[in-house]
């Protein structure tokens, strides 16, 4: 099994202690999001490898050495301002810290997300074109890969219209971006790529991958695993352990924020001693151990 930590919400910046005690207490539970009578409980004896997604690496650093398991990170580190990303810490310190899990773990398990790229009168191509090459030229020779996407028609996107004021990326927009960030990728010995997206840019020299490919958990662990059915993506099956509306960071693009009150509702419900990210779990509860 491969733990997704986390595309629904941040654990690594704002719940790395609850999973550290989770990891040290053996299996951690979590509420199937449609059915949240239904628990799963994964027990990290039949976890095979761990993915690592976040906009902050620092306050898992300090606990890495004590997970005895492969481990893949995905930092996203994009150039916008505190209107748009609210509560992410400073890009510099992100960069660094980077820096350091390349160190640890090696060039090849730490990939960067720049993601998603959306474009309006301040940030518009030039900005990002200027923004990727800057990221780059700091991260040569700690970063092999770069993951690339594009802003989504989500709940939470239409909620922030106003905020965001997002121009529609047209052919020549792609065309720019594409030339442009393979061209600086190839000149920092990086390679680009998209995930799940129409417009993988593959014309351009951006690599056709998904972002955890099976090919790639097979030479990881050595072991095959299915695409997982829960995303259309290409990527190999994992489990996500997290909750949606739980993240701290209140950026206007994100898929996994919808309810900024039910935001601040969960996190007062989380208990880093709880099986579970949010709550408790009840007598009614149908808890069934998941194995893959």
């Amino acid at each position: 099994m491969i733990l997704n930590v986390s595309g629904r919400t941040d654990i690594v910046a704002f719940y790395s202690k609850w999973f550290m005690n989770r990891y040290n207490e053996g299996y951690v539970d979590v509420r199937n999001p449609f059915y949240p009578k239904l628990v799963s409980r994964i027990y990290f004896d039949d976890v095979d490898m761990i993915v690592f997604c976040t906009k902050n690496p620092i306050p898992i650093l300090n606990y890495l050495d004590k997970i005895n398991k492969p481990i893949i990170f995905q930092v996203t580190l994009t150039p916008y301002g505190k209107e748009i990303e609210a509560n992410v810490i400073s890009k510099g310190n992100i960069v660094n810290a980077i820096k350091k899990l390349s160190n640890v773990f090696g060039i090849d398990n730490v990939y960067v997300r720049y993601d998603p790229i959306l474009i309006n009168d301040k940030y518009d191509i030039n900005f990002h074109i200027k923004a990727f090459d800057s990221l780059c030229s700091k991260l040569n020779g700690y970063v092999k890969h770069i993951i690339v996407s594009f802003v989504d028609d989500y709940k939470n996107v239409r909620n922030n219209m106003k905020v965001l004021r997002l121009y529609k990326l047209d052919d020549d927009a792609l065309k720019n971006i594409g030339k442009n960030f393979s061209k600086i990728a190839l000149e920092n010995g990086m390679s680009v790529q998209t995930c799940f997206e129409k417009n993988d840019l593959a014309c351009y020299g951006f690599v056709s991958s998904p972002c955890v490919s099976k090919d790639l958990a097979f030479k990881l662990i050595g072991k095959k695993f299915p695409k997982w059915k829960a995303r259309d993506c290409g990527c190999a099956e994992m489990v996500d352990i997290g909750v949606y509306n739980t993240c701290r960071h209140f950026c206007k693009y994100c898929y996994a924020n919808y309810d900024e009150k039910k935001v601040n509702y969960n996190v007062k419900m989380h208990d880093d001693n709880s099986s579970l990210l949010v709550g408790y779990l009840e007598e009614d509860d149908i808890v069934k151990v998941r194995k893959k």
